[in-house]
């Protein structure tokens, strides 16, 4: 027989349904979640923008450009199509747009669109 302080003592991890958690809160967390990263996405895509554009779009960048805070999805992502081909040059800005947009890719400029769309 082992003596009582040398013994193990087994342990029972909780598991999720102990923590009162059932799988319609899960579900909806991870739908939250799930649109959440969505947002971020964008946002994240938008903080290499907020360097001219402003934090919230607000700026003329570098005083040249229109403000694009709220702009229409739609308008946004004909620009940033524009600039990536090389076709578009408004305001003189063409060649820089170009170097800022050639990296992202289509889903990219559609989430930074949307994002800027909403930017109140």
């Amino acid at each position: 027989m082992i003596p009582p302080q040398k013994q193990m003592m087994i342990y029972r991890l909780p598991t999720l349904k102990d923590k009162g958690y059932t799988m319609k809160k899960i579900a909806i967390a991870m739908l939250f979640a799930g649109s959440t990263l969505l947002m971020a996405d964008g946002a994240a895509t938008f903080a290499k923008c907020a360097g001219c554009h402003g934090t919230n779009g607000e700026k003329a960048a570098l005083g040249k450009s229109a403000i694009i805070k709220g702009e229409d999805a739609a308008v946004t992502v004909k620009k940033l199509e524009g600039y990536k081909a090389g076709t578009l040059n408004q305001h003189g800005m063409g060649a820089l747009m170009k170097g800022q947009v050639a990296s992202l890719s289509d889903a990219q400029i559609k989430e930074v669109a949307d994002y800027i769309a909403g930017l109140k």
